[in-house]
């Protein structure tokens, strides 16, 4: 099973009893050196010289079997080695102890996050956008994150790397970062920003957030597949225009609000207007020619239609002396 992670095959004991076992080591090692002592000091050096190289032997392996014992965490794995050879991963929570030849190194599954900071892209259309996007990811294989990808030299301390598992999952957080800036980029390009310069319907960075996300997760998967990790979730969580356009595309906003809101507003005069005509003219309440028609609908579009309010000049007709 090359190239692929696989549990690890290897023997396992109870780490509590091998604790037993070594402290018991331990004990029996010093009595024997002391004893050893006493025998060289009195008539049978011989027999103390053996007991004592015994001893000191012994207490070399118990020293060795000290570095067997291990404790992993839920969500926390071992990615064991035999000299060089990849020889599975341990990833069953308590305390245990391996052969010591075996050289581990501690990963964590645990899902972290990414916060990248907002960069500039142009969209679709040309226009220098800033975007920005939270992901949240895990490791899924074990076997692809540390002998795929170079984290030894990503690592902030590559001398750690084995003992150090922040140091490692820093670097793979640095390849998850570059990845993602290199995703987002692509995504962002594909879109324009809003649909102002787009045809009816078309997807946009603004309009279409569920979308973008999905597509964006696709190509982080992509891309992160090769580390063995896993897109829990990927989304925009910053939009705007690029500060050098910033101002020039809120005026083009705002333009493009007062003019939606005039044809709103005239759209309701010609309404309001017709209806009072309609009104005057069924309950013939005055008879109007043309020319005074033309002159109301000319006054009713100003007070309706001006951003102030009406000044109204009242006539009183003409005194005849």
């Amino acid at each position: 099973m090359e190239n692929q992670e696989f549990n690890f095959k290897g023997s396992v004991l109870n780490g509590f009893l091998m604790l037993f076992v070594n402290f018991a080591v331990l004990v029996l090692a010093f009595v024997g050196i002391v004893y050893s002592i006493i025998q060289l000091d009195g008539s049978d050096g011989a027999q103390g010289g053996w007991l004592l190289g015994g001893s000191i032997l012994l207490l070399i392996i118990n020293i060795f079997m000290w570095f067997g014992l291990l404790q992993l965490e839920p969500n926390e794995a071992r990615v064991t080695t035999w000299f060089g050879k990849y020889d599975g991963t341990f990833s069953q929570t308590g305390f245990y102890w391996i052969n010591p030849l075996y050289t581990t190194k501690k990963v964590s599954l645990r899902a972290r996050n990414l916060d990248a900071e907002p960069i500039k892209v142009n969209d679709k259309t040309g226009n220098p956008v800033m975007i920005g996007l939270v992901l949240v990811w895990k490791l899924k294989d074990t076997y692809k994150a540390l002998f795929e990808v170079d984290s030894q030299t990503m690592a902030s301390n590559p001398n750690a790397i084995g003992s150090d598992t922040k140091g490692l999952m820093n670097a793979l957080e640095n390849f998850v970062r570059v990845q993602s800036d290199a995703a987002l980029r692509q995504v962002a390009g594909q879109y324009a920003y809003d649909d102002e310069d787009t045809k009816e319907g078309e997807p946009t960075l603004r309009s279409s957030a569920d979308e973008i996300n999905q597509q964006l997760e696709e190509k982080l998967d992509e891309r992160l597949a090769l580390a063995g990790i896993e897109v829990v979730e990927a989304r925009i969580n910053y939009l705007a225009y690029a500060p050098e356009i910033a101002a020039v595309m809120l005026r083009r906003q705002q333009a493009s609000a007062i003019i939606t809101a005039r044809e709103k507003i005239v759209e309701g005069a010609v309404s309001m207007v017709k209806m009072a005509l309609d009104k005057l003219s069924s309950e013939e309440i005055v008879e109007l020619d043309d020319d005074k028609k033309a002159a109301m609908v000319s006054n009713l579009l100003v007070v309706l239609c001006g951003d102030e309010s009406a000044q109204p000049v009242v006539n009183t007709g003409t005194l005849n002396h």
